[in-house]
């Protein structure tokens, strides 16, 4: 009885069901076994074949979210000034799409787990665009015109369902990443190939702003800025339907199918007779499960404080600064924190690689600095000389940008590749939206806390709240940083090596 109990919970966390049909004897090969016979070296060698055109359209994918979602940020002058709708309803859109990207990252993760991943990547693509097309069919029949009050509430609508097709690129396009890039080369240099993926988000902005620039040099109505990305929105989803989402749907066996036919060979050599198993694949984790995964609820919240300290440089910066310099030369400095921002994801991931994948302890370095540098702007930001803004800014966006990108894309990974779940559930899709999801929700609610503090108690206070905010979500990742740094006797490194949990 207990061995049949154990080899019952073995095909349960295995995605395998154990049936007696009345007729039937022995085993049945299935599909997995039957992959078998192929050689490993065939298997790596298509494996690696499909990774660049995998790397290809997700990045162009993620790219394409951040094309459109910045679009529209480079026109709201115009959208306030030429189609008549008021600054209090672009904040109100701002903050519609924060709140359905936050929740939308947490829905789509499970959605790409459960579903066929290049399906809720085209879907979001396609519905990006839609909503993009509908915004300037709005702006065609000038509905703001035509009654104030439709033209607000149609906005507002499009938006709310905007920020939920915007967020399938993150958690799902990850999960489609961790799939082809699974092989022991790519798990070794995990941090390096997603710190060079998550460039998709950098590129996007840039793109947005150059072709707003051209669109307004060229003198086209302002509308292009907003129609040019809803048609490569759509244009990019029918090249994703074609996106092979997993190997083994190909026939490609990786480690995860040979860890789950091991457990599958296992089961069926203690069947009683009569009974029969059919193979159904990995099954979709549940949130409660993916919770559970250790350092997936710390990770979650630390992201949240860090992705806040992001969100307040972002959005501030140009604030703050305008305050001693004029307009132009402010936002020029300013931009020296996104610039930085870009190549921090690439020194992380590479820097964790080299270290055998401990991210915990090169993010742990990362943010002391940062807070560090938060220490010198508390006390000193408004009598830096201009050049000396521009060296820290750059050094904060590599600071900030680096473990930002790294925990949603190669930690993410990290953690879905735990021993409790490899092979058994389709994960990283789940774990990486409610790492996402949950920063963004976090970084929200921290966001209403910097107008009150800035008035109240000045800028230097502000200064002092990120310093709170990155040594908590640092404090958070303690335990993996120590596991890392000192792991156990009986460990041999092997598993930090091949799984980096």
């Amino acid at each position: 009885f207990a061995l049949d109990r154990q080899i019952g919970i073995a095909l349960y966390k295995s995605g395998i069901r154990r049936i007696r049909p009345p007729k039937q004897h022995g085993t049945m090969a299935s599909e997995t076994t039957s992959l078998v016979s192929k050689s490993e070296d065939e298997h790596l060698k298509r494996l690696k074949a499909y990774q660049w055109w995998a790397f290809f359209v997700t990045f162009g994918g993620y790219f394409m979210a951040h094309f459109s979602r910045k679009c529209y940020s480079t026109v709201k002058q115009q959208l306030q000034d030429e189609a008549g709708y008021s600054s209090l309803i672009l904040s109100a859109m701002d903050t519609t799409f924060m709140a359905t990207y936050a929740v939308g990252n947490i829905v789509s993760g499970k959605l790409g787990d459960t579903l066929n991943p290049t399906t809720v990547l085209a879907i979001g693509l396609f519905g990006s665009g839609t909503c993009l097309f509908l915004i300037n069919v709005s702006l065609w029949f000038d509905f703001v015109g035509f009654s104030e009050q439709l033209g607000n509430f149609f906005i507002l609508a499009v938006y709310f369902m905007f920020g939920f097709f915007q967020s399938t690129g993150g958690p799902v396009g990850t999960a489609v990443m961790g799939n082809w890039f699974c092989d022991k080369n790519s798990v070794k240099n995990r941090g390096l190939i997603f710190g060079l993926w998550t460039c998709h988000q950098y590129c996007g902005d840039i793109t947005a702003a150059l072709c707003t620039a051209w669109v307004l040099g060229m003198g086209l109505t302002y509308w292009w800025a907003l129609l040019i990305p809803a048609l490569t929105n759509l244009g990019w989803g029918f090249l994703t339907m074609r996106l092979v989402a997993d190997p083994a749907d190909v026939g490609i066996i990786t480690d995860e199918v040979r860890i789950r036919m091991v457990k599958l060979e296992t089961a069926r050599a203690n069947l009683k007779e009569g009974e029969t198993i059919e193979d159904e694949g990995p099954t979709p984790i549940s949130y409660s499960a993916a919770i559970r995964i250790p350092m997936v609820a710390q990770y979650a919240v630390a992201f949240g404080f860090f992705k806040l300290t992001n969100y307040v440089l972002f959005f501030w910066l140009p604030y703050f600064l305008g305050k001693n310099f004029d307009p132009v030369t402010a936002n020029l400095i300013a931009a020296c924190y996104s610039v930085g921002m870009m190549p921090g994801g690439i020194i992380v991931g590479f820097v964790s690689d080299m270290f055998g994948g401990r991210r915990a302890s090169v993010i742990g370095v990362f943010m002391t600095c940062l807070i560090i540098f938060l220490s010198v702007f508390a006390v000193c930001s408004e009598t830096l000389h201009p050049v000396a803004l521009l060296v820290m800014l750059c050094i904060m966006g590599i600071l900030v940008g680096g473990p930002n990108n790294i925990i949603t894309s190669a930690v993410a990974a990290d953690l879905a590749s735990h021993p409790s779940v490899r092979g058994s559930n389709k994960s990283l899709g789940t774990v990486t939206g409610l790492i996402n999801g949950t920063g963004s929700i976090t970084a929200s609610i921290g966001l209403l806390a910097v107008g009150p503090l800035q008035e109240t108690f000045g800028w230097g206070s502000v200064w002092v709240f990120l310093i709170g905010c990155t040594a908590c979500g640092t404090l958070l990742m303690t335990p993996k940083i120590y596991d890392e740094l000192f792991p156990k006797a009986e460990d041999d490194g092997t598993e930090m090596e091949s799984t980096n949990v």
